[in-house]
């Protein structure tokens, strides 16, 4: 399943994917295949990811 989430809240922090791997130490493919749902990150990289964007867990991976 798409994450339209952390895709919107990446576009309001305006970073791109690029900017946001490099904040978190992964690819830009890392990130572009969460957003596409093709994979499913460890929670370590959901809380950088989360701490990066200034988001809760709650509003970026759980439903």
């Amino acid at each position: 399943m798409k994450n339209l989430r952390l895709k919107a809240a990446r576009a309001a922090k305006d970073m791109s994917q690029q900017q946001l791997s490099e904040a978190v130490g992964v690819s830009r493919q890392t990130i572009n295949a969460i957003e596409k749902g093709d994979y499913n990150p460890t929670i370590k990289l959901c809380i950088a990811i989360c701490k990066a964007l200034d988001r809760t867990l709650d509003e970026l991976f759980w439903e």
